[in-house]
């Protein structure tokens, strides 16, 4: 094998709200009042890694070590209609970004989110400020703290350094649930100096995401975004955005969904004499999940597909994790039945992307297990993964990942 990573990850976390665990409790919680009716709960985690690589330069190391994340969470009830979340933090901080006195562009906090909240009703409410109330998908507002792969699929945080910052919008958003159906929907500023800060169209050239910056905030400078879910069985909590990767088994829930992200010129092309035009971002998806108990031993299946349309303007690439193309992908994993509170979780994940400026595919086949001590309190995931895309040659890691979050 070419290229080989082992990854060693350690979650220490306070956590305010359950996330598919089923032995995690309330967490730190502050009532305010003697009903609990006021609170406020923080919330505070770090992963640390430790990363092989001998595919490397011979002067370089094959062991580096890495702050992947270190975050701070707040929200608190300011009574029955109001809720304020405040989370920050950094990422992936390591030796060749660090700074002598720690105060580098990468040594320092930045907001994740920052929303307000007002209920309408009880069933519904609206807000605003950087929030991760997403479109498109579930996997575009997944919660990194439960997922049953080793991380979440990454075409599928579409927007992320293209529109948003780290998968947050600057916009307001309404949520809700009718019965068993979910809602959120938002309108957002779309970032000025993104991924591609620094690009412009070449002539009669693909698409550039640089719609905002090159014609304009007043025909390029917001977007839309929803996500609508129906519940056939057991209904999921709407109270944050993040959804659950996998329960265990301690629900049984089948969700069919459907989403879209749109921005109005947001992608530029230039034709043979240079004129700049805009081209929409269409961004469309249909998603199911399932996930329920298995017999009466603990065992469960989790189950998940996703089909994904992006449409970033003509022939748009940028790396190999943002094209002009489509999307397929699936995962699955089933917990072995046991009556130990110690658990396995063997499952496989698969993608299939077109990419239509290379007319050619990109795909990626992941297989591993998850072993949990105490749910996603408390878990290891080794993983083996192999991406190829179009003709380069295809990259294969192995992964180990140890979490835990108090």
């Amino acid at each position: 094998m070419k290229k080989v990573m082992f990854l060693f990850v350690l979650s220490l976390s306070y956590f305010g709200f359950s996330q598919g665990s089923p032995d995690y409790g309330g967490g730190l919680k502050v009532n305010i009042n003697e009903d609990g009716s006021k609170y406020f709960r923080i919330i505070s985690w770090a992963q640390v890694q430790a990363q092989y690589n001998d595919d490397v330069p011979s002067t370089d190391s094959k062991l580096n070590f890495n702050l992947r994340r270190a975050r701070v969470l707040m929200y608190a009830q300011i009574n029955k209609d109001f809720l304020i979340l405040t989370h920050f933090g950094l990422n992936s901080l390591n030796a060749n970004n660090l700074s002598p006195t720690g105060k580098g562009e990468s040594s320092q906090l930045f907001f994740h989110d920052v929303w307000a909240q007002y209920s309408v009703g009880k069933n519904h409410a609206v807000g605003g400020g950087l929030h991760y109330w997403n479109g498109i998908s579930r996997l575009n507002n997944q919660s990194t703290l439960n997922i049953m792969t080793l991380d979440n699929q990454r075409q599928s945080w579409a927007t992320l350094g293209l529109s948003d910052q780290f998968a947050r919008h600057i916009g307001f958003y309404a949520k809700g649930t009718i019965d068993k159906f979910q809602y959120r929907i938002s309108i957002n500023e779309a970032m000025t100096n993104n991924l591609q800060a620094t690009a412009v169209p070449v002539n009669g050239g693909a698409a550039t995401y640089t719609g905002r910056r090159l014609l304009g905030s007043r025909d390029a400078g917001k977007n839309f975004a929803g996500y609508f879910e129906y519940a056939f069985k057991d209904s999921e909590s709407n109270f944050l955005p993040y959804k659950v990767g996998t329960y265990l088994g301690s629900k049984k829930v089948f969700n069919v969904g459907a989403g879209f992200f749109v921005h109005p010129s947001g992608s530029v092309v230039a034709d043979a004499s240079g004129n700049l035009s805009g081209q929409d971002v269409k961004i469309l998806a249909a998603d199911v999940f399932y996930d329920a108990p298995v017999g009466s031993n603990g065992g469960a299946l989790t189950a998940y597909a996703l089909y994904q349309n992006n449409d970033y303007g003509k022939d748009f690439t940028l790396g190999t994790t943002y094209e002009t193309g489509s999307l397929l992908h699936g995962h699955l994993g089933y917990v072995i039945p046991s009556q130990k509170t110690t658990k396995f979780q063997p499952y496989l994940s698969y993608d299939a992307r077109k990419i239509d400026a290379l007319n050619d595919n990109a795909n990626q086949l992941g297989i591993g297990t998850n072993l949990y001590f105490s749910g996603h309190n408390s878990k290891l995931t080794l993983e083996y993964q192999s991406l190829k895309y179009a003709t380069n040659k295809a990259v294969n890691t192995v992964t180990l990942q140890a979490m835990i979050y108090l």
